[in-house]
């Protein structure tokens, strides 16, 4: 079995969005004093679907959700002329032969998201190819059924928001996330609404469930020093990327005040990043995307390595190429669940895209072991509201 062909498509969503209100969330544009729309370059409307072919007449499917167009350019250009006549089952060597060939400009963000589309559909192949879930590859099942945490819980009106929460402690999630809407250039009183935030929604779940707390890069290590302290109060499960990637002292100096967990690694890549993190001792979780972190075969050998440093791995977001990791390994205790939504943020477009995904049963989800590959296939429900971009 080769690698005959490769194709990366551009799906831009056309239909409904919903645009989100002002303070929706933090990001790294509040410590500038003219924000603008601030979550303009954090939302994506469009996603690409790599499909990789083989000469058997297999099809495996990845994706990317980051700068998509950009990750068309060199999935074509770069990475199918590397991969297009190797053996699948030789994901090691594609993988390194990928990484090495372009490491002059590649090695983190788009470059390696790129990569990580090629590498989940070759995961699918071989699924496909011998008639097993993706997991069954990877360790097996450790899990009767994968525990997951509602994740939205936007900023809003306090009323609001003590609904949305009220509807996931209904649906029996034990475990929920929220997002700050406020950052450094807001002040006092900016600290005192994120805090209202988070008092509604602990006092709507109890003190029973986990509530993680999310800045999303938007703080600066003196404003999270401030913060930390306050947040204590409502026994945060973690709060996650409380400054920006690059500064990993300060996520080691907040970790070390130890009043609050902190997690981190939506945007850190590969295994010597992670190495990084870790060596440093700056996170309690790490939330790498297995579809932007360098795959499957990136994200088994970052769970190995977390496994030996006793950090836990929860993926950032649901989707399939993230719950079958956490299903084959027992240091993933649990996943991100984005729930169904109107069009928002633009991680929803997952679901409009791709059939097959679970939806949880009272507060988990759970893989078959008789639907081979990663179990997705593009859905034909909503094609009517994507452009297809060349």
């Amino acid at each position: 079995m080769k690698i005959k062909a490769i194709r990366a498509t551009v799906y831009e969503w056309q239909g409904r969005t919903v645009p989100p209100q002002q303070n929706f969330c933090t990001n790294p544009m509040n410590a500038l004093p003219d924000r603008g729309d601030a979550m303009a370059s954090f939302r994506f409307h469009s996603w690409l679907v790599c499909e990789v072919e083989t000469d058997n007449g297999l099809i495996g499917l990845g994706n990317c959700a980051l700068a998509p167009q950009v990750a068309k350019t060199i999935i074509e250009r770069h990475l199918a002329p590397l991969v297009i006549g190797q053996d699948p089952w030789d994901t090691e060597y594609v993988w390194q032969r990928m990484y090495r060939q372009t490491m002059a400009w590649g090695r983190k963000g788009i470059g390696m998201a790129a990569i990580s589309a090629v590498d989940l559909a070759i995961w699918d192949i071989l699924g496909k190819a011998v008639g097993k879930p993706v997991f069954k590859l990877l360790g097996g099942r450790t899990k009767a059924k994968i525990p997951c945490y509602a994740s939205k819980l936007y900023s809003q009106p306090l009323d609001a928001l003590a609904a949305e929460a009220q509807r996931y402690v209904d649906a029996g999630f034990q475990a929920v996330k929220m997002r700050f809407g406020w950052g450094p250039a807001d002040g006092p009183a900016g600290m005192r609404r994120n805090l209202d935030l988070v008092r509604t929604v602990r006092e709507v779940i109890g003190p029973d469930r986990d509530l993680m707390c999310e800045a999303y890069m938007g703080w600066t290590l003196d404003y999270a020093r401030r913060m930390l302290p306050k947040l204590a109060d409502y026994e945060p499960r973690w709060l996650e990327e409380p400054v920006i990637p690059d500064d990993i002292g300060g996520y080691a100096e907040l970790r070390a005040l130890g009043s609050v967990p902190i997690s981190g690694g939506e945007h850190e890549f590969t295994l010597y990043g992670f190495k990084h993190l870790l060596d440093a001792g700056a996170i309690d979780v790490i939330q790498y995307d297995t579809n932007r972190v360098g795959g499957i075969t990136a994200a088994q050998k970052i769970n190995a390595l977390a496994e030996a440093y006793g950090i836990p791995v929860i993926p950032h977001a649901g989707q399939m190429h993230n719950y079958h990791v956490t299903m084959a390994n027992l240091n993933c205790p649990l996943s991100e669940y984005f729930p169904v939504h109107d069009v928002e943020i633009g991680n929803e477009l997952f679901y409009y895209l791709f059939d097959g995904e679970p939806e949880p049963s009272d507060g988990s989800i759970d893989l078959a072991d008789d639907v081979p590959g990663l179990g997705i296939n593009l859905s034909q429900r909503h094609a009517a509201s994507f452009r297809v971009v060349s």
